[in-house]
């Protein structure tokens, strides 16, 4: 069984499925057309049928996959070099100091207050 909320009665009751998919009388919109593929749109458009399409951006996946299991006993997340290891250690310090300010603050909250 369907169901549908009951605007009057401020209720859950029951309903078709075609009111219970189809709320306050909203229809499903069909697109007149189909919408053109982001991902694979040439820069250029193909004026001949033999010519060669240029795509806006090469593939680096390949490229980093290579990169990235490469057995050179680094770890992971520090594989891209000086910016890896730059976002590595700032995260790390914001940690720790986080991880202390949250301690100072604990002791000083601990401390009953001087009259």
């Amino acid at each position: 069984m369907y169901y549908k909320f009951s605007g009057f009665t401020q209720k859950l009751t029951g309903s078709g499925p075609t009111a219970a998919y189809n709320p306050q009388g909203l229809k499903p919109g069909v697109p007149v057309e189909t919408p053109t593929m982001v991902f694979a749109s040439p820069t250029k458009v193909m004026a001949e049928a033999g010519a060669t399409v240029e795509y806006m951006g090469a593939n680096k996946v390949p490229d980093l996959q290579r990169l990235f299991q490469t057995s050179d006993g680094v770890p992971i997340h520090l594989k891209r070099g000086y910016p890896d290891r730059l976002l590595y250690r700032t995260t790390m310090a914001l940690t720790v100091g986080g991880a202390l300010y949250c301690l100072v603050a604990l002791y000083i909250a601990s401390q009953p207050r001087k009259q």
